[in-house]
This record gives C-alpha cells, structure tokens and sequence, in this order.
C-alpha cells in the first residue's frame, strides 16, 4: 500500500484534507543536482540508463516532497523505438535527420514490442519504484500521437508546426496511417509501464492547442481516446492538452480520471467547460515561479480557492521552467502542502 495516497484519492473524486501537488518537469533542469548529472551524460544517455533515470526522478521528491513522482524519460523515446531517429542537440532541442513526409515514409514505420525496444524505461520505473519504497505514486507519461506526429513530421520543434498540418491537410490518409501507428504504440507501451508499476499515467498533448476544433477532434482527440479506453481500466489515465480548453467538455466525457489545465483558462472556465464533476489539474504559469515566494504562495493559495480543494491537483500550466530558483519551486509545493480550507 502506497502510504502518501493523496494523488490517487484526488483521481478517484474522494473528499481530501489538502490536494496532491506535484509539478510538470519537476525531475530535471531546474535542480543543481541534475545538471551536475547533466554534465557528464548527454540527453538520451540519461533516459536510457536506468540507474540515471530513476536517480533523476527522485531527486526532487528527496528535496520538496511531492505527493507523486513522475518519471524521468522523454515522449520522444516513442517515434525512436519505431525505427524513426532522433537526436537531442544542445540549444536546440529534438532533431530527426529523416522526417516523414510521404506515405512511403509512413510505410517504413514500425510498431514495435515496447517491452523490447524500451525495456529500459520498464526498468527504470522499477529501480524508481524501489527508492520510492511506497511513499508516494508513480506516473507515466506518454505525448499524445499528434504532438509525436508534430516532430515527426516537422523534424524539430516549431512555433506553428506548418509542415506537420500540411502533410495532415494534404496527405490525410497518411497522416491517419501514421497517427494509428503511433497510438497502437503508445498503447503498448502504456499498458507496459503499468506492468510495471507506474500507479497512473499521463498523456501530453503540448501542441494540440495548434488545431482548430473541428481539425484537433479529427486529428488529436479521437486517438487520445483510444488510448484512454485501452488505459481507464487498468490505470488512471490523466490528459493534459495545452491550449485545448475547446475541448475540456468531450475530454470530460472520456474515462479519462483527471484533465490538466494550462494558465490561460481560469479554474471558473475549468469547472464550467468540463461539467465540474471531474478532477482538475493545474495551473499555475511557470513564469511565475519567477515571483518572490511571498507572493507565490498568496497567489497558490488562490488558485486552489478558485478550483476548490476536492477534485484537484495543484500543479503548474506546463513545464517547470530551466532558470526557476530552487526556493521558489519550493515556496510552490510549501504553499499547498500548508493550505487548509477557510
């Protein structure tokens, strides 16, 4: 039995003391810890090591105390064990030499045995699992097929993800041919990390806020959805979307256990869009870790006054940003930690 239960109880809709809170990219580039490990293994090295990776996702638990832990590894190991390459270049970001332009480089795509072909991260989430010891859940993590057919496609990050939209407007049956590949996939590979041992699971789809309404349901959610179905009973599945905020009455209806919110909705939206009866995570901007403590915690306990303590999981808008004071990513978790309801 997990002894902290705070983050499995605030899925389930059960009345808490305080909610969970933990933080998105809360193992990494922040903590003075990691980047000493950074100094010495490049990106990928450090995912694909057990031993670093699991080391990585319990740093910040040693320092802060969240109430979950989250594992270290990147949504980009996916596309890799589907025989697509991608680098990690330093100031740069994700790189693939070859993206997938035509159906032809569809074809080429393989869906793979993710025991196989990621058996590392199986293994860290074991090895995490120990060092957690039961004191606090363990989340897994996937990108939503779109987000992963966005760098695919594009070949690096992007503001607008042009070439990844034209190749779905022009080429519609590949891009679906590819979308399936990547949801089958990511299936897999979520129901093998629940094997396991991860106590739920989370689906990014950083960039579904670049769709239209009518383009994200056709192209990003009714694949979300399948993975959902395929998780719900074996898992809490949690779905984050950012800039998806059109979407948070379908993602509501879903199975889904909780839905992550970005900073651009305010907790009343929230509520109102996604029908008020399913849990809520979020949101505050990352950027304003950047503020002195004092005024983070006032503006922490705001926000969980505007979502309500029940049903919700404190947590940032997106990821925690590189330049964020390791006492202001504590002045954050402290601030929920000590709330009590007036």
């Amino acid at each position: 039995m997990i002894k902290n239960d705070l983050f499995l109880r605030a899925l389930k809709g059960e009345t808490v003391e305080r909610p969970p809170v933990w933080m998105m990219r809360q193992a990494g580039r922040y903590l003075p810890e990691f980047m000493a490990i950074k100094k010495e293994y490049d990106f990928f090295t450090r995912c694909q090591t057990p031993d670093l990776a699991s080391e990585i996702t319990v740093q910040p638990i040693r320092r802060y105390g969240m109430d979950a832990a989250i594992l270290f590894s990147d949504i980009l190991v996916i596309p890799q064990a589907m025989n697509i390459e991608v680098e990690m270049k330093p100031n740069f970001g994700p790189y693939l030499p070859n993206p997938i332009r035509t159906a032809k480089d569809v074809e080429q795509v393989i869906i793979p045995d993710t025991e196989e072909s990621l058996g590392y991260v199986m293994e860290a989430i074991k090895l995490t699992k120990e060092k957690l010891d039961n004191e606090i859940p363990l989340i897994g993590f996937a990108g939503s097929p779109w987000t992963i057919l966005c760098y695919c496609v594009q070949g690096q990050g992007s503001k607008n993800f042009d070439k990844a939209k034209a190749f779905c407007f022009t080429q519609p049956v590949a891009a679906h041919q590819l979308l399936q590949k990547i949801t089958d996939t990511t299936i897999d590979y979520l129901k093998a990390k629940v094997r396991a041992g991860v106590d739920a699971v989370q689906v990014f789809d950083s960039w579904g806020g670049m769709l239209s309404p009518e383009d994200y349901t056709e192209f990003s959610w009714k694949y979300i959805q399948q993975i959902i179905d395929a998780l719900k009973d074996e898992a809490p599945v949690i779905v984050f979307g950012k800039g998806c905020w059109f979407a948070l009455g379908d993602m509501a209806k879903s199975g889904a256990s909780a839905l992550g919110v970005d900073w651009t909705c305010s907790a009343r939206n929230a509520r109102y869009l996604s029908g008020g009866q399913i849990t809520l995570q979020g949101n505050f901007d990352p950027a304003r870790l950047l503020s002195p403590p004092k005024e983070i915690k006032r503006m922490v306990t705001e926000m969980i006054d505007a979502f309500g303590k029940d049903r919700y999981i404190a947590n940032l808008g997106h990821g925690i940003l590189p330049n964020i004071p390791i006492e202001n990513a504590g002045a954050f978790v402290e601030a929920v930690k000590e709330y009590r309801q007036k």
